[in-house]
């Protein structure tokens, strides 16, 4: 399927460690259009988002985040593009309203089905300590977040990340169509 098919921004979100970056790859290579991961962008310019914490603290590395999505969203209004945000991306209003003009694709888990990928990942500077613990606190707090601003709810707790991206594009064409119709 050309990326043409789809009017708007196709943008990923989601609790950490659900695997955004990994199905928003596979389904812009499934699409053949760009994939952009607003962390990676961050990180590349303004080093590991940990050190980003650690030196300038959360504040700051929110406004980074926000000054990414936003020129990642415009570049992909120019040409059709897959984000993936950070999980906490959402949380800011101006990414909020610029969501608005996305199709916005939340990647719904459980803590059971990150269990594994957050104990392998020390770095992330809001699970330190009882890493579960804060992840259940900080999904239980943004989830409402995540469900309001959704246009597609895409369960993601069984299969692999490219039986996950297959469905995805199959429920876009879906969500597309009902879009076209809906204009007439």
């Amino acid at each position: 399927m050309a990326g043409g098919t789809f009017a708007r921004p196709l943008v990923l979100i989601g609790p950490m460690a659900v695997g955004k970056s990994a199905i928003g790859q596979q389904l812009a290579q499934q699409l053949d259009i760009p994939y952009v991961d607003t962390d990676a962008v961050v990180v590349a310019a303004h080093g590991s988002i940990a050190d980003i914490f650690a030196g300038r603290g959360e504040h700051a590395f929110r406004e980074i985040e926000a000054r990414t999505v936003a020129k990642a969203i415009e570049a992909a209004k120019q040409r059709q593009t897959v984000i993936s945000l950070g999980g906490g991306a959402v949380l800011d209003s101006g990414t909020q309203q610029l969501l608005e003009e996305c199709t916005v694709i939340y990647l719904e888990c459980d803590a059971a089905t990150v269990a594994d990928r957050i104990a392998r990942n020390t770095a992330r500077p809001l699970l330190q300590g009882d890493a579960m613990s804060r992840w259940e606190a900080l999904f239980a707090a943004r989830q409402p977040v995540y469900e309001r601003l959704a246009d597609i709810v895409m369960d993601v707790r069984s299969g692999s990340v490219a039986e996950i991206a297959l469905r995805l594009e199959e429920r876009l064409r879906e969500h597309a169509a009902l879009e076209k119709e809906a204009e007439k």
